[in-house]
This record gives structure tokens, C-alpha cells and sequence, in this order.
């Protein structure tokens, strides 16, 4: 189907591949539209199509071409956006979503563990955050002060990052039974002090590092059932995705500059349909 974008994610791996990285079974051939989440209305609809129509507001994911204004998707990457969802949300939700969706289900989250997320506050550990909250886990989360408010505000504990972590963290709590790296950093060296399972650890930062300790790496598996999933939470109110700012298509640089920093939380999109 051809979908209109009104709104799309912009990420890490997008400002990666703009530097000259390629990902897994793609070919980066410059100039290349980049993107690989977004919001929109239905244009057009192939003749297998069923259960969509032109006019209907969805959201999906491709792996590239979706900072345009309009982008060409197979249905299985589409999902319903529902009313109670904003266009900026649900075009940030499948990316970093997914991902931690993917996490979640490796690391096998369940009632009473106690999590440790690193980069509690950026756009893949603030939806594992409230997913492992969710699930009556306890989570405590590393960020910097000035995110601590914003990770209470989502039900886990906030810890200041860098030398000392460890301890700090063993002072809220000095048994911990997860851990999740969303940052990099070497944070995972905090990590295998502090979980005795390394099967229970993992990152989707620190590739190398993981291979070296024996920790888990994820990588996410997309599906539209999965982002179903994930938008059925976001429309219930059982799931917050945090648009931190806002830029027009032709303000993608400054985007790319924002998500580079690493000190913002939540997502960054594009309004490719300004005025909504």
C-alpha cells in the first residue's frame, strides 16, 4: 500500500547510516531516504489487500524511505493507528518499541525480578521501562539527574550514572536479577557485577563487549503483530511513548543532531505534514 506520512521517527541507526553504516540486508546506495517508522493515512491499496482502505490513519515500519511523504509498504508491516493515539506517537512507537518489545521477551521479565535498565530514559528504555513495570517487576533505571523525575514518573527507581553506579545501585537494592543496556558505555561491566546470569543480561549497543562477557545481544524482530501489540497498550493508556521535540522534513539535520547527543529522552520525529 501507498501511505501518506504525516509523521515520522527519527533514530540512532538512521544518523549510522547517514555516517556510512549499513545494516543487516540492506544496500546503502547515496543519495538514500532514510527513516524506518512512521504514521500516516492510506493513498493507495494493492489488489491483495484486505481490511484496509485509502483514508484509514495506520502506522508501520520499513526498513528505509520513510522521511518522505509518502512511503510504499507491505500490509504486513501496517498496523491500525486508533483514535486515542497521536499521529507523533504512533510514528515513533515501532522502532524503539519493537526493540524493546524484543528485549523484554528474551530476558523472559517476569513479576517480582528486579531489573536494571541502562539509558532508562532514551526512546528503547523508557517503553522496556514501563513494560517491565508493567509486568510487577522492580526496575531501576540509570540516567542523568535530570531525568530522574521523568523515570519516577514511570514507576522505577532512579540512580545516577557513571564511577560509583555499582554501589548505588546495590543500595537500593543488592540483589538484581536482570539487566538491560540500551546506553553502551561499558555499562554491562556494571551489569555482570550485578547479575549473576548473564543470559539474564543483554545490550543493543555494545556488541563487542557482550561477545567478550558472554551477555546477551538483541536484535529486534519486527513484526506487525508485535506493533499491534505494542498499539493496543499505547491506546489503553498502558504505555506512554515521549516525543521530547519535534522538527519539519527539511530540518533533518538538526533531528540527527538532537538524537546524537545522547542526553535527551524519549523520541525525536519529523512533522512531514506540519500543523496537525
Amino acid at each position: 500500500m501507498l501511505v501518506q506520512v504525516m509523521n515520522a521517527g527519527v533514530q540512532v541507526t538512521d544518523a549510522a547510516i547517514r555516517a556510512g553504516w549499513a545494516p543487516p540486508g540492506a544496500t546503502i546506495e547515496f543519495p538514500q531516504i532514510l527513516g524506518n517508522e512512521f504514521s500516516g493515512i492510506i493513498d493507495q491499496v494493492g489488489d491483495e489487500v484486505r481490511g484496509f482502505s485509502p483514508g484509514d490513519p495506520v502506522a508501520g515500519f520499513n526498513l528505509l524511505g520513510c522521511y518522505a511523504e509518502y512511503v510504499a509498504v507491505p500490509q504486513a508491516q501496517i498496523v491500525a493507528k486508533p483514535q486515542a493515539v497521536s499521529w507523533q506517537a504512533a510514528g515513533a512507537l515501532s522502532a524503539s518499541g519493537q526493540t524493546a518489545h524484543t528485549a523484554f521477551e528474551d530476558l523472559a521479565v517476569g513479576a517480582g525480578d528486579v531489573v536494571l535498565v541502562h539509558g532508562a530514559a532514551g526512546g528503547v528504555g523508557t517503553i522496556f521501562t514501563q513494560l517491565a513495570v508493567r509486568t510487577g517487576a522492580s526496575v531501576i533505571g540509570t540516567a542523568s539527574e535530570a531525568n530522574h523525575g521523568y523515570l519516577e514518573s514511570l514507576g522505577a527507581t532512579a540512580v545516577t550514572y557513571g564511577p560509583g553506579q555499582t554501589d548505588r545501585i546495590r543500595d537500593i537494592s543488592p540483589r538484581v536479577d536482570v539487566a538491560f543496556d540500551a546506553a553502551g558505555h561499558e555499562n554491562l561491566r556494571t551489569a555482570v557485577e550485578l547479575v549473576a546470569d548473564r543470559g539474564r543480561i543483554a545490550t543493543i549497543v555494545d556488541m563487542p563487549l557482550a561477545q567478550e562477557l558472554g551477555c546477551r545481544i538483541v536484535r529486534s524482530r519486527r513484526s506487525g503483530r508485535r506493533l499491534a501489540d505494542l498499539m493496543g497498550l499505547l491506546a489503553r493508556g498502558d504505555l506512554h511513548v515521549h516525543v521530547r521535540d519535534r522538527y519539519l522534513l527539511d530540518q533533518v539535520a538538526d533531528a540527527h543532531r538532537d538524537v546524537e547527543s545522547g542526553h535527551g529522552r524519549g523520541k525525536v520525529v519529523l512533522d512531514v505534514r506540519p500543523a496537525q
